[in-house]
């Protein structure tokens, strides 16, 4: 076997460096982090030796063929290989062919990210190389998938189902795909509670962050409420921060002919509550704040009652990055949030963020809304609607 070290500042600088030189049958037999010193030990720098290795074939020794194993088989196998090579390293104290050196824990966090790395680079490959075997007739499908922003690991469950559909079959078109794929989406979605408000608790809880819209869907939902189910609603706004959203709250309020509450603080919202006691639902409108800040969250939990007479929905803007969505909802997960409502649906092209959030947390969906007409621009939830709004803007 020829053996040789190779010294790189991430492991996968070292692969290309193992591959470059000893080829794809190359394997990793050993790897550390190596600490050096210079100046004295006044500057520390961190690489990585990888020992790697290939077994040389003597000349007159002719073996049998290997078994082929598929690309992506042999890619990851490979690379789990340099992850379990690191795994055993994270615990122990990194070593210096030029000295030894104790390290703090930061070493460990960064090992940590190199595996983590290393495990992404793995599910990357697979995909990319299982996609790779599609036809080309399915490309065109699998692109509108991303256009409508689903999440790559549903693209590729779905993509795979296709693969697998179409095989054999000499002719494949966007009404096939589209029906396999609602199948696949409606079994990943038909478990989580969909539809709107149950009536059957007295307190609606509406949250969200600024700019989202909070304050025409409660107005749209009381409508709703009182035109269709002629109920009597009032509503407290916790939201004194804008005197604008407050004057809004009421001009809403003066055409369903509902009382308004306004709530500073605690004891003003449980003078509200015993003001409103009489009606049949409460809606109540807090504060629009930056909800990446975990004590506006706190704060909310201190004025608000969240117990079994009350719903809470989180209100998200479709025109929101899906990351910040995510960070959003990992704030509020302290809170018994029942379903997502999402706004401002009209205002892009793809709903895909909708789906995979639900799918991602678990959460059902109330309502969304389409438009600034109270109380016409909102929709209540229906499983069927949501994936046949997936492709509405699907091109033939």
């Amino acid at each position: 076997m020829k053996m040789k070290k190779y010294y790189a500042s991430s492991i996968p600088e070292a692969m290309k460096q193992v591959r470059a030189e000893l080829g794809e049958d190359a394997v990793i037999l050993n790897s550390k982090v190596v600490i050096t010193k210079k100046f004295f030990g006044m500057i520390k720098k961190k690489s990585f030796e990888v020992v790697a290795g290939v077994d040389v074939m003597e000349p007159s020794y002719v073996a049998p063929a290997p078994a082929v194993l598929p690309v992506e088989t042999k890619e990851n196998a490979r690379l789990q290989e340099i992850t379990n090579a690191i795994q055993a390293k994270v615990h122990q104290e990194p070593t210096s062919h030029v000295a030894a050196v104790h390290e703090d824990t930061s070493i460990s966090e960064e090992l940590r990210k190199e595996i983590a790395d290393l495990k992404s680079l793995m599910q990357s490959m697979h995909k990319k190389t299982t996609q790779a075997q599609y036809p080309d007739e399915l490309f065109p499908f699998i692109e509108y998938l991303r256009q409508q922003e689903l999440s790559e690991e549903l693209i590729t469950t779905i993509g795979d189902e296709l693969f697998m559909h179409f095989k054999e079959a000499s002719e494949i078109n966007f009404s096939q795909c589209k029906l396999i794929t609602k199948n696949l989406l409606r079994k990943q979605l038909e478990a989580l509670p969909v539809g709107g408000l149950s009536y059957e608790r007295k307190y609606i809880n509406v949250l969200g962050p600024t700019g989202v819209g909070k304050t025409t869907t409660i107005a749209k939902m009381a409508a709703r409420a009182v035109l269709e189910k002629k109920k009597k609603v009032g509503f407290i706004t916790t939201d004194t921060y804008r005197i604008a959203a407050i004057e809004q709250l009421k001009t809403y309020a003066g055409l369903l002919q509902a009382p308004v509450e306004i709530a500073y603080n605690a004891t003003d919202f449980e003078q509200a509550i015993q003001s409103l006691s009489h009606l049949d639902l409460v809606f109540i409108d807090t504060a629009g704040r930056n909800y990446k800040e975990v004590k506006y969250v706190d704060d909310l939990q201190r004025l608000i009652k969240f117990d079994d007479q009350a719903e809470s929905y989180l209100v998200l803007a479709m025109t929101t990055k899906e990351k910040d969505m995510e960070n959003i909802v990992d704030q509020f997960k302290q809170l018994p949030i029942e379903k997502f409502i999402f706004t401002k649906i009209d205002e892009t092209n793809s709903i895909g963020t909708m789906i995979n959030l639900m799918i991602k947390y678990n959460k059902g969906l109330a309502y969304y809304t389409n438009g600034q007409e109270v109380p016409e621009d909102i929709e209540e939830a229906d499983l069927e609607a949501v994936l046949n709004l997936f492709f509405q803007g699907e091109e033939k």
